[in-house]
């Protein structure tokens, strides 16, 4: 359903007063039920019998959930995960099946639920997506960011890109599997996970060490930033190529704090803590780190090559990146360790030298490299300049090849023959980190066929994200046909 620019109005989807309406009142929506291995076979009520298909409903839900405030400042001063927890609980309990809700601080919830295979004894699969979302400020965006508008055939709105397209396209077969009474082709463990966006302290991570029999027996894991297509240019014509994620970069979130002596500001001082920090950032900001190509990067770029005709020689590479549109940046991030200065703090008066002065700094570094990473900027940041670790969290990296990832191969080439799949390296990371300490591999795998001039992955945390309903459609079938095959 295409709108002119600039005509807008909310997504509810063309069943959801019929569906709500034959539900019925008296059905609870926001019960907490505990874990069962058969919930693919319970009874459904009649009246949401299964006609209805994941991409009949999966624009309703991700309208839904965006419209669901989940800010996370990262500090935890957001509304938190349960309102949109409890909605997810609804939506299970709707059509009868049990999910568990667990909060690692009030406010802060997870939900998970466990559906048996159709063949047990094989390794278990996670399929898994975050609730939370970073903040918007309305007054940047065209659309309020919470209305869950729809412009030009786009839902608009905070979480339509990260990542409450994938939630809806996974609660949406979740769905459909209790209304058909089928299964996944194996044990599956799907959770909504809090707290991603500030690194999973409350959710994944927290989940692996007080909960780690939600992932018994599972080998592998799919989830966000990754499978969305782009479209590149070749000496045949236009030709879309999916990105399939396999490796994320490590997270090292630093806090500089520079030391010198406090005075009045009219007096010269030689020991400015200010000075000392912003001669460490211009240090860390010239600093050229050097270039690696790791398997997954080497292997999109030599591809790349081998379709446009375009060298991937290193001091060639600029014309092949920018074959990748806006992904192009993902990319650009991957093919060496990077340490952007994100926050600034000092002072606290006009004539006062502060004794201190700190700054954020964000780090990614390749698989292996974290040691070198660390040990650079600690020599780049100097004598007088404390480095102390924030936040960190372990890089990762899985093989292009093997059932699974030949899985995800088939189930896009299904839905679109012509297409490449490629495999790429995300300079940012996911809730996967937490599970490969588990030995679980994780891969990013949320597919979205998208339109060539949408400039899809520049709006992860940027404004005015939208994702196309034509797309959730694509992808609600993309990942149902993959769970019942994998």
């Amino acid at each position: 359903m295409g709108f002119p620019c600039g005509e807008a109005k909310r997504y509810t989807g063309p069943d959801q007063k019929a569906k709500r309406a034959a539900a019925g009142a008296g059905m609870p929506r926001h019960t907490l039920i505990a874990m069962s291995h058969d919930d693919a076979e319970r009874p459904v009520t009649a009246a949401l019998a299964p006609t209805m298909t994941p991409e009949d409903e999966v624009a309703r839900l991700c309208a839904e959930l965006i419209r669901i405030d989940s800010s996370n400042y990262g500090d935890g001063s957001g509304p938190g995960e349960r309102k949109a927890a409890e909605y997810v609980m609804g939506e299970l309990a709707e059509v009868g099946l049990e999910g568990t809700l667990l909060e690692s601080e009030p406010g802060r919830a997870t939900v998970v639920v466990r559906l048996e295979g159709e063949d047990p004894s094989r390794p278990g699969l996670a399929v898994h997506g975050h609730l939370d979302v970073v903040p918007a400020n309305a007054a940047d965006w065209q659309v309020d960011p919470f209305a869950a508008e729809e412009r030009d055939g786009c839902i608009w709105g905070r979480g339509a890109v990260d990542m409450k397209d994938m939630d809806a396209m996974i609660l949406a077969n979740i769905r459909h599997f209790a209304r058909t009474g089928t299964k996944p082709a194996r044990d599956t463990t799907f959770v909504f996970f809090a707290d991603e966006e500030a690194g999973g302290t409350h959710g994944s991570h927290w989940l692996v060490d007080h909960h780690p029999h939600w992932f018994e027996g599972v080998s592998e894991a799919i989830s966000e930033v990754g499978g969305y297509s782009v479209t590149v240019p070749t000496p045949q014509g236009p030709q879309r190529a999916y990105l399939l994620q396999t490796a994320e970069k490590g997270i090292a979130w630093l806090r500089l704090r520079a030391h010198g002596r406090a005075g009045h500001g009219s007096v010269p001082n030689d020991e400015n803590a200010i000075v000392r920090l912003a001669a460490a950032i211009g240090r860390i900001a010239a600093h050229e780190w050097p270039r690696e190509y790791i398997a997954s990067v080497r292997e999109l770029l030599d591809t790349l090559s081998t379709m446009t005709g375009l060298s991937s020689a290193d001091d060639e590479l600029e014309p092949l990146l920018a074959t990748l549109g806006g992904a192009q940046g993902f990319v650009r991030g991957t093919l060496r360790d990077t340490a952007n200065v994100t926050m600034l703090e000092s002072g606290y008066k006009h004539n006062v030298i502060p004794q201190t002065a700190t700054a954020a700094v964000d780090c990614r570094f390749l698989p292996g490299h974290e040691d070198t990473l660390m040990a650079t900027i600690r020599e780049l940041a100097g004598e007088h300049v404390e480095v102390e670790v924030v936040h960190r969290d372990v890089a990762i990296e899985a093989p292009f090849s093997g059932d699974l990832v030949e899985s995800m191969k088939q189930a896009l080439l299904r839905e679109d023959p012509e297409a490449a799949v490629l495999p790429y390296c995300l300079s940012g990371g996911t809730d996967n980190k937490a599970h490969g300490r588990l030995g679980i591999s994780g891969y990013g795998f949320a597919p979205l066929q998208l339109p060539s001039d949408l400039d899809f992955a520049p709006m992860f945390h940027g404004i005015d994200e939208r994702v196309p309903v034509d797309s959730l459609r694509f992808g609600a079938r993309v990942l149902g046909d993959f769970l019942r095959t994998c």
